[in-house]
C-alpha cells in the first residue's frame, strides 16, 4: 500500500495501524527519510534507543548473511510487547532483495506479529523488490518522499523559529524559504543557525533588512537575480547572473525553476491587479522581494497575462530538456534566459 498524500502521510505517522507490520520509507533526500522514521519509531516503542525492544541494522549487518534480517524479526521483546527493526540501506541490489523477502515472510505472519519491520532507503527505483513487494502488501505501507514544497518550508521556517521565540516578516520568511538548501537536514541547522543569530528568546520579529548580513551572498541569490534581469531585457546582466550561479554549484534545472518562479510570481500578481488589488498590494501578496519591487512593478507593467501564457511551454521544454536530452543544462537555461529576455525587450523593457 502507497501513501504519498501529505495529509494520508501525516495521518499514519501520528496515529500508525497497529496491523501495519512494515513500512518502507525512501527518497532522495535522506534527512527526509530520517526524520519520518524518527517520528515513527517513536510511536511504535517507548525508547528507539532501547537495545532490547529495538534492533538497527544497515545493509553491511545483511550483506552476506540475509537470514540475520528474519532472525531478528523472529525475535521477541525482552520485556514483552511491540518491536522495532529498522534497516538502513543504501543501494546494494543484494540487500534489496533480502529485505523484500523478509518483508514479505513477515506480513505473511512468518515472524513475530509484534515487530515493526521500519526500512529507510534512498531513492528506490520502479525494479526494485522491496519497493514492490511493499506495494503490493496490504500488511505494508511505502512512502514515498519528495522534495520539500515552498509551503512546507515555509511553515518549516516558522515553527523553528516560534520555538525560540523569534520570527520573521513575511518578506523575509519569503526571503529565507527562497535561499535555503533543498535538503532538508541542512535546512533545518541553516534554521537554527538564524535563531541564534536572532537571538533565543528575544521576541525579534526580523525584515528581510536584518537578514543581509546573515544571508550573504548565496547561489540562488545569483539565480534570483538572473531572473529578474531576463525579465527586464537585460541578457548580459542574466548571463552573469547564470553563470555566477553554476560557478556556485546552482545547476541548470535550479535556473529554470528560477525563471518559472519568477514568471509565476508576475502571473500571481498581474492576476491580483486584474481582480481589482493596487499594483503594490498585488507584489506583495505575490512574495516580492522588496529591494526588487520598482523593478518588479516596472515589468509588471509590460508583461501581459497572454504574453506569460505564451512563454510558459518555452519554461516547461526547458526544465524538460534538463532532465531528458543529455545537453548541458546552463546552455538550456541561458537558451532560456535569451529568449526571455528578447520577449522583454520586444515589450519595451
Amino acid at each position: 500500500m502507497i501513501l504519498s498524500k501529505r495529509a494520508e502521510v501525516d495521518r499514519f505517522l501520528s496515529s500508525p495501524s497497529a496491523d501495519i507490520r512494515a513500512v518502507v520509507i525512501y527518497g532522495r533526500d535522506r534527512a527526509i527519510v530520517r526524520e519520518r522514521a524518527n517520528g515513527l519509531a517513536a510511536k511504535t516503542v517507548p525508547n528507539p534507543d532501547d537495545p532490547f525492544d529495538v534492533a538497527v541494522l544497515t545493509e553491511g549487518d545483511i550483506d552476506g548473511e540475509p537470514a540475520r534480517l528474519q532472525d531478528e524479526l523472529s525475535a521477541l521483546s525482552m520485556m514483552g510487547g511491540r518491536r522495532l527493526v529498522r534497516l538502513r540501506l543504501d543501494d546494494k541490489a543484494s540487500a534489496d532483495k533480502a529485505a523484500a523477502e523478509a518483508l514479505k515472510a513477515h506480513v505473511e505472519g512468518k515472524l513475530n506479529p509484534d515487530a515493526l519491520f521500519l526500512v529507510e532507503a534512498g531513492a528506490l527505483g520502479r525494479d526494485s523488490a522491496l519497493r514492490k513487494a511493499g506495494e503490493a502488501s496490504p500488511g505494508a505501507v511505502v512512502i514515498p518522499c519528495y522534495e520539500d514544497e515552498a509551503g512546507d518550508v515555509a511553515r518549516m521556517i516558522r515553527e523553528g523559529l516560534a520555538k525560540d521565540k523569534v520570527g520573521l516578516t513575511n518578506e523575509a520568511l519569503e526571503l529565507l524559504r527562497a535561499r535555503l538548501p533543498h535538503e532538508r537536514g541542512v535546512a533545518r541547522q541553516e534554521i537554527e543557525r538564524l535563531a541564534l543569530y536572532l537571538g533565543p528568546g528575544s521576541g525579534v520579529v526580523a525584515t528581510p533588512a536584518d537578514l543581509e548580513d546573515f544571508l550573504g551572498v548565496e547561489p540562488e541569490a545569483s539565480l534570483a537575480d538572473a531572473a529578474v534581469d531576463a525579465f527586464g531585457g537585460r541578457l548580459g546582466a542574466a548571463q552573469a547572473g547564470l553563470r555566477r550561479a553554476a560557478a556556485e554549484g546552482e545547476a541548470g534545472p535550479a535556473a529554470v525553476r528560477a525563471l518559472g518562479f519568477h514568471l509565476g510570481r508576475l502571473r500571481r500578481t498581474l492576476t491580483l491587479i486584474k481582480s481589482g488589488a493596487g499594483a503594490q498590494e498585488a507584489a506583495k501578496a505575490s512574495g516580492v522581494f522588496w529591494k526588487t519591487e520598482k523593478e518588479f512593478l516596472r515589468q509588471a507593467r509590460a508583461w501581459t497575462l497572454p504574453h506569460l501564457d505564451e512563454l510558459q511551454p518555452e519554461v516547461l521544454l526547458a526544465d524538460k530538456a534538463c532532465k531528458t536530452s543529455g545537453a548541458p543544462d546552463h546552455l538550456i537555461a541561458e537558451r532560456l534566459a535569451l529568449t526571455i529576455a528578447g520577449k522583454a525587450r520586444r515589450l519595451g523593457l
